[in-house]
């Protein structure tokens, strides 16, 4: 997670208070807007397999439901806070508002570190998660999702405790899930994918050839893999990607001037993304410290891990060569590294537009639950294609004609339609 005196729930706050003021939103509607709507805070007992019992703190946070059912992930962290949860249930409003899909903002959060449990023990963590919260899920209410260190075996764990206590089946009720199980074709790309279809339509609108462009990556989890697979499969070229090292307790970065070979780096890679040090240096990768990936003299770089990633203190890390940054974490470029790269003529994606991928197909899951009937692969791509496309040029359109930055006008756009949802449900006096 990020340093401690980082608070990302101050600034989604900011964030949101810069395009409010552009918007000149009622007092009301910004009351509603700027805190979630719900907050459950509870412990899960968890009796261990050596007998004893722990209990973890968890968080559900619902942050707005006035365009549809709360939407968002469940991350286990051993050093989670309620106000990072807060940040990502915000973000996940104007997530699924920019791309114009009928959910909700929502997120959650186990403090635990699942490389400590058993596969057992985690199974608890996740159906006690449920137990406790049970009244406040369901696919009509709020509906998980993976995130940060939890898996599709984690997410069916949970709807097999909510059926359970249901007494019928639900798949709608979490996605993200096996495919077989109720899960979709093409989830486990969506998100990086979806990074990539963004970037193939920025580079267009600048006319760059993405066959010659180089990339860096943060991460080596399921976005950054499934990023870098789509951009090379474009023809661009990673040269670097980062990663936590599970067993030294930091991060890493991989160098390799005539670029990464995905498959080669998947085949030494272990399920939380960590790269074996010794089998990246006989395969010719130059180790280098974990904030490196942001130094590389690279024309993009693609933040997909944590947030805080970019900051005041780094951003002149960042060479001169590079033109464009493409968020597939959330939250990864603080308020005040935007404004230096705003300066210094860099183009950032935002985070809540690039990343959108993810729920946009949890979104296609949900559907897909719903009708019983599952959509092959490519078809499912292809519907993500089209909306990632269609929502980047609302954006790209309205940042040309007003002059201002995408990430303005992906929080204008988003702000807009969901201040437009809670003043005609009356929630607020309209203006």
């Amino acid at each position: 997670m990020a340093e401690e005196d980082f608070n990302a729930y101050e600034m989604a706050q900011k964030q949101f208070d810069r395009v409010a003021d552009k918007l000149d939103l009622c007092e009301g509607t910004r009351k509603v807007l700027r805190a979630p709507i719900r907050e459950y805070h509870f412990n899960i007992p968890v009796k261990m397999d050596d007998g004893t019992t722990q209990v973890f703190k968890a968080y559900r946070v619902q942050h707005n439901d006035a365009r549809g059912p709360c939407k968002g992930g469940i991350r286990f962290h051993p050093k989670e806070t309620v106000d990072t949860i807060r940040a990502l249930a915000m973000w996940m409003t104007w997530k699924t508002a920019v791309a114009n899909i009928p959910l909700g903002g929502g997120k959650g959060g186990v403090i635990c570190d699942p490389h400590d449990l058993s596969d057992r023990e985690q199974e608890r963590v996740c159906r006690g998660y449920v137990r406790e919260l049970f009244d406040e899920l369901g696919p009509n209410k709020d509906v998980p999702a993976p995130d940060v260190m939890t898996t599709a075996q984690h997410m069916l764990w949970m709807m097999d405790e909510y059926e359970k206590i249901h007494g019928s089946k639900a798949p709608g009720v979490i996605t993200g899930k096996p495919v077989g199980m109720g899960g979709s074709l093409g989830r486990t790309e969506a998100t990086g994918y979806g990074v990539i279809y963004v970037l193939r339509e920025v580079l267009k609108e600048l006319d760059l050839d993405i066959n010659e462009m180089t990339a860096s990556v943060q991460g080596f989890g399921n976005v950054a893999q499934y990023a870098v697979e789509l951009l090379t499969e474009y023809g661009g070229t990673v040269v670097s990607v980062s990663c936590w090292d599970q067993e030294d307790s930091k991060a890493y970065s991989y160098y390799k001037e005539d670029g990464v070979d995905l498959e080669e780096l998947r085949g030494i890679t272990d399920r939380f993304g960590s790269i074996d040090k010794e089998k990246a240096k006989e395969k010719g990768y130059e180790r280098l410290p974990g904030e490196d990936w942001l130094k590389q003299e690279v024309d993009i770089l693609i933040p997909a891990a944590l947030e805080n990633a970019i900051t005041e203190d780094n951003v002149n890390d960042i060479k001169d060569d590079v033109r464009l940054i493409v968020s597939g974490a959330n939250g990864p470029i603080t308020p005040e590294a935007d404004d230096v790269l705003e300066d210094r003529d860099i183009m950032v994606v935002p985070d809540f537009l690039a990343n959108a991928g993810g729920v946009t197909c949890s979104y296609f899951e949900q559907v897909q639950n719903n009708q019983n009937y599952y959509w092959p692969k490519e078809e499912v791509l292809e519907k993500l294609d089209n909306l990632m496309t269609n929502a980047f040029y609302e954006v790209w359109d309205l940042a040309q004609s007003e002059n201002i930055r995408l990430r303005d006008a992906a929080y204008m756009i988003s702000i807009e339609r969901v201040a437009d949802a809670i003043e005609k449900r009356g929630w607020v006096c309209k203006k």
